[in-house]
């Protein structure tokens, strides 16, 4: 029986002397401490009983997407970010290489710009990178790359769509949100903002020269949460999201589904899963990495 899709809530910081009264209906995706990071799903235990809730996504393939179609200008090099190296190895070789560490039975699907997909190829015979891939070429917006790449998924699988510029993303994060993701179809990893926040709007002043104006919105930096990748769907939901006609809004695969109707779940990303975009992020990712030698 197909499960149905219920409301999720954000995780919530829970104490347990609290809380025991609702232990039942709380799925703890964390480490054991007095303050917990917890997934509310209702009456998850009354549906399982009745063997409505199927719990059976170990006999669904793993599938993982990695976006991998930009040009990175904003870094100024001659290639893209992407194939940029971390020691030895290039930013996207290390991002694949921590999913297939994670789960060794994955199934990849690189989407990539038709210009350097003779340069990948080249580069994963010359650095012996033997992980089995299909390689999609990438559309003119990520929502249209996802698309693309999802003509590899089929319909009963679970899969990660993921930055490739993400290199630092744990193995544990990967596997725990896979081994959640039998019970939350549609997973999100995200990180309280820390810093804070401000609405702006830009504008030319008579000199042609940008100047940064307040908006009227007052950001509750509470209530603030950056989105980070992997983000973990069901392959049928994902599909469906991405038969939409294209949106502006849609900037994660997150934005699609919840416009499909299908809740979101969340669940606590982490503080290294950073993003490389400008020179500073490739210095601070060289640096992370040497730090873990």
């Amino acid at each position: 029986v197909r499960m149905p899709y219920l409301p999720l809530f954000c995780f919530k910081f829970v104490n347990l002397s609290t809380d025991v009264a609702d232990s039942k209906n709380l799925v703890k995706l964390g480490k054991k401490t007095h303050i917990c990071e917890y997934i509310f799903s209702f009456g998850r235990t009354r549906l399982m009983r009745k063997g409505i809730w199927a719990e059976n996504t170990d006999k669904m393939k793993k599938y993982l997407i990695v976006v991998a179609g930009g040009r990175g200008l904003r870094m100024g090099g001659e290639l893209p970010k992407q194939f940029l190296k971390i020691g030895e190895k290039s930013v996207l070789h290390r991002t694949i290489e921590r999913f297939v560490s994670a789960c060794p039975d994955i199934r990849v699907v690189t989407v990539m710009n038709p210009d350097y997909i003779d340069f990948w190829k080249k580069y994963c015979l010359s650095s012996g990178m033997v992980v089995p891939q299909s390689i999609v070429r990438g559309g003119m917006t990520r929502f249209h790359s996802v698309r693309n790449a999802l003509e590899k998924v089929p319909d009963d699988a679970v899969v990660a769509v993921h930055d490739g510029v993400r290199p630092f993303v744990s193995e544990s994060l990967i596997r725990k949100m896979f081994d959640a993701a039998e019970n939350f179809p549609a997973l999100i990893p995200v990180l309280p903002c820390v810093d804070t926040m401000r609405a702006l709007s830009v504008k030319r002043d008579a000199s042609g020269k940008e100047v940064l104006e307040p908006l009227a919105v007052k950001l509750d930096r509470s209530i603030l949460y950056s989105v980070q990748t992997p983000q973990i769907f069901h392959s049928d939901i994902l599909k469906s999201a991405y038969s939409q006609p294209y949106d502006t809004s849609f900037t994660d695969d997150a934005s699609a589904v919840e416009r499909s109707g299908v809740p979101l779940s969340f669940i606590k990303g982490e503080r290294l899963n950073i993003k490389l975009t400008t020179k500073e992020d490739l210095l601070l990712a060289r640096a992370i990495f040497n730090s873990s030698k």
